[in-house]
């Protein structure tokens, strides 16, 4: 079970963390720390332990063998691939969602506007498309102003022009709200494009931990290339022979 954090500057801190299902050991050993305001995020083939962590730091894996320690803060929260919004809700009330009064009716309106849905906040979600649903996930995850984002690939089943605009979009709300954020994702661009810093995950155990440092965020700058480069090779992509194919597979 996640603890808070004891430190200031500390969001993250797990120690020793091992999960296992039945005889095989999912986290191997896990020491992690997140800086407050720190974008961290975590790559790596199917299965080789990325949701488990996430879920692990989250405290939603009380069901898993394990052991280990995990601090947190006390505000957390969650984005997942789809939007989870309730269908029997208008998008208002899915944003606050268990935060009564008409203070947080009011945050729940200034969160909407700044992801681009302000007058929507009477829409049921199914009149919503796929980018504006995640649009009011976000919203839902920043109202209550976390110190920490836990993003479970919350873009992987948009189309490529709306994941664009939600990047950009994220970027902007990053900078207002600040939390420390851990964001798993397939995507390679995706991580290098937001994260600070990226964690390369193999059988358990970090196999990279490198930190991000481009002046220009653009996937044809030689920096950009580069590291993308070096985090494909780290997860066993032969730079040399693979197809797009094979690339975007991994990735």
């Amino acid at each position: 079970m996640a603890t808070h954090a004891r430190e200031l500057t500390t969001a993250v801190r797990t120690a020793g963390l091992h999960r296992s299902f039945g005889d095989r050991d999912v986290l191997d050993g896990i020491d992690l720390e997140i800086a407050r305001g720190e974008f961290v995020a975590l790559i790596g083939r199917s299965g080789s332990g990325k949701s488990t962590l996430l879920r692990a730091v989250a405290g939603l894996d009380d069901s898993v063998a394990g052991s280990g320690e995990v601090w947190v803060p006390e505000r957390v929260s969650l984005v997942f691939q789809d939007s989870r919004l309730l269908p029997w809700l208008r998008v208002l009330d899915n944003v606050v969602l268990g935060q009564p009064g008409a203070a947080a009716r009011e945050r729940g309106r200034q969160v909407l506007a700044e992801v681009g849905l302000a007058g929507r906040e009477r829409a049921w979600p199914h009149e919503l498309s796929g980018g504006e649903q995640q649009r009011a996930a976000l919203a839902r995850s920043l109202v209550s102003e976390p110190q920490l984002l836990l993003a479970d690939e919350p873009f992987g089943a948009l189309d490529a022009l709306t994941r664009i605009r939600m990047h950009g979009l994220l970027r902007t709300l990053l900078r207002v709200h600040r939390p420390a954020v851990l964001l798993v994702t397939h995507d390679v661009d995706e991580a290098l494009l937001l994260a600070d810093r990226v964690l390369v995950i193999d059988d358990g155990r970090f196999s990279l931990d490198l930190r991000i440092d481009l002046a220009d965020r653009n996937p044809a700058d030689r920096d950009f290339v580069r590291y993308r480069e070096l985090l494909l090779a780290s997860l066993g992509v032969d730079i040399d022979t693979a197809s797009i194919h094979d690339i975007q597979e991994i990735s």
